[in-house]
């Protein structure tokens, strides 16, 4: 970790596109309020296949319109060489200079389809078409990528990606610490000198956060399963004993160095709020 304690921190928080009138005044909102705690940017998903990419766009000019820095996810999966160029030209005309480059996941049961195979190829693309105008984070996976052979083949994917152009990371949520401990160590024994932001899913929902970790690939720590399943239907105490959890883990990963956090929201703005304010933030 010697090395990720060198950077400054940075704060940022995801969201993803809203598909009805309602929930884009409510992501409005929800803007509004966690920009006033002055983030580093805003990430957007984007959609594999088409289905969120003008979501994603119109999302954007949203956070810019609200005087906000913007980071559109551009997922290289179904996507071309001409897809992407677009996309690039369409951003740059928007003031965007970073953005968060991934493999991204097919639709289900789609045939792989697009230009790029690997996120290090959309890296290397977006190197070769723009020079340095543009900061690209990419994904780290400290309990490793689900399609993974090994974990040595989920680190050498990371590392090509460094070594394609990336200046940062962002992982997938964890919530066992030692798994970020280790990958980071790993990485940086390999001589990759990029900041390893650890990704922040703060517990709301069991089912839903089971539903996620199940498709991709987090672990939630026995303990912490059986207390969630103990709750039941009892949504309060499961918001509570979540906040508790995530809270805990922000708090350890800050006071070891990690150099910043990056949350999921899910369009929300209460839940990281209260983390943030219990961290004294």
């Amino acid at each position: 970790m010697d090395l990720q304690k060198k950077y400054p921190r940075t704060f940022s928080f995801e969201f993803f596109p809203p598909r009805t009138p309602e929930a884009q005044l409510t992501l409005r909102e929800t803007i509004n309020q966690l920009a006033q705690l002055k983030p580093k940017f805003f990430s957007v998903t984007f959609g594999a296949g088409g289905s969120t990419r003008e979501g994603t766009y119109e999302t954007v000019k949203q956070i810019l319109a609200l005087k906000q820095n913007a980071a559109p996810h551009i997922s290289c999966m179904g996507t071309t060489r001409p897809e992407v160029r677009a996309l690039l030209d369409a951003y740059r005309q928007l003031g965007i200079r970073h953005l968060v480059a991934l493999r991204g996941d097919l639709p289900k049961n789609a045939p792989q389809t697009g230009d790029f195979h690997y996120a290090s190829d959309l890296v290397a693309f977006i190197r070769d078409t723009t020079g340095d105008e543009f900061i690209i984070e990419v994904a780290a996976y400290p309990e490793f990528h689900p399609e993974a052979p090994c974990p040595d083949a989920d680190i050498r994917a990371f590392v090509n990606k460094v070594k394609a152009g990336a200046n940062s990371a962002i992982t997938q949520y964890f919530f066992n610490i030692d798994a970020y401990w280790r990958f980071v160590d790993e990485c940086e024994a390999m001589g990759m000198d990029v900041p390893i932001v650890p990704g922040i899913m703060p517990i709301t929902n069991f089912k839903q956060l089971a539903r996620f970790s199940d498709n991709c690939g987090a672990e939630i720590p026995r303990w912490i399963r059986k207390r969630l399943e103990g709750y039941g239907n009892d949504l309060d105490s499961i918001r509570a004993f979540g906040l508790d959890v995530t809270t805990d883990l922000c708090d350890k990963l800050l006071a070891g160095g990690a150099p910043g956090l990056h949350f999921y929201t899910l369009n929300r703005a209460g839940p990281t709020c209260t983390v943030w304010e219990r961290l004294g933030l």
